[in-house]
């Protein structure tokens, strides 16, 4: 057993039966290889298991030394945010077809997993951005988002009008369905459907993409992962903030969306022979013929 491993927390996907066979199963995997296994509290309920230590995730975050996560890159993005502050390391396993993020299979789990819990892994550092919402001088709402910030129109459908600063520098003004703000990670979900550049997770760079645009000369730009960016709603019927694409808060004429960089880094561990770039010849379908 790997000292550094010596508690490991198992998060399956909430509200999934069908994972309960693949995470009991890999609960008693760990616990004989010597390690102590806790669940978090929503995948004990179903599991409807009582073997193992239950505890919240932020319960969790004091004590254990490593977070593996059953599901995909949603489950492991949730889990991201709230375990940040904690510097647990975390694995992905992925039920379903190889994700960005969750890239160990299930179907190879238990060798690969040995091989990695034995020192075999390689650790990458990556970004966590961080989210005030302003009204006035109140903070209405603080939240992290792994992915991306999200500024958009809402449920009326009607553009909004926002201004964007970046260390206090007026950069623009734009009327446009919204705005992306993406961490590098982020930069192959929203953000690259919105027409942003690929960003390779360990940049130290934060992209800005307009959503639908009114314009033709709006274009993404790259900024300094340490740069704050602040934006300001001029106008809209109907507006939102989303983290994630998983919470959101309402928005109001005059609020501000303030974003910056978290002081503390997600650690992903990934198997040896781990290649983004295969990652991303995989997914995006480099090179095949039409």
């Amino acid at each position: 057993m790997n000292p550094d491993f010596k508690t490991i927390a198992l998060v399956g996907k909430y509200n999934r039966p069908g994972s309960t066979g693949s995470l009991l199963r890999l609960a008693d995997f760990l616990r004989k290889r010597g390690h102590e296994v806790m669940i978090t509290a929503h995948t004990a309920e179903t599991c409807e298991t009582h073997e193992y230590p239950v505890a919240t995730l932020d319960e969790m975050g004091a004590v254990v030394d490593l977070a593996i996560v059953l599901g995909g890159d949603g489950t492991l993005l949730s889990i991201a945010r709230t375990l940040v502050d904690h510097r647990v390391p975390l694995i992905g396993v992925n039920q379903g077809h190889l994700g960005f993020l969750a890239d160990v299979s299930i179907d190879t789990m238990f060798s690969t997993l040995e091989e990695m819990l034995s020192g075999q892994y390689v650790a990458e550092e990556r970004i966590m951005l961080m989210v005030s919402v302003e009204r006035a001088d109140d903070v209405l709402i603080a939240a992290y988002a792994f992915n991306d910030v999200v500024v958009s129109k809402s449920t009326l459908g009607r553009l909004i009008e926002f201004e964007v600063y970046i260390d206090n520098q007026f950069v623009y003004s734009q009327r446009a369905d919204g705005l992306v703000v993406a961490s590098p990670t982020g930069s192959t979900a929203y953000a690259l459907s919105g027409g942003g550049p690929i960003l390779h997770p360990t940049l130290e760079a934060v992209v800005l993409v307009p959503i639908c645009p009114h314009t033709l000369s709006a274009r993404p730009i790259a900024v300094n992962s340490h740069s704050e960016i602040e934006v300001n709603l001029i106008h809209a019927d109907d507006a939102r903030v989303h983290f994630d694409g998983q919470q959101h808060a309402d928005l109001k004429i005059g609020d501000r969306v303030v974003i910056q960089r978290a002081t503390n880094t997600v650690r992903l561990l990934h198997p040896i022979g781990h290649s983004y770039y295969d990652n991303l010849r995989q997914k995006l379908h480099w090179g095949e013929k039409l």
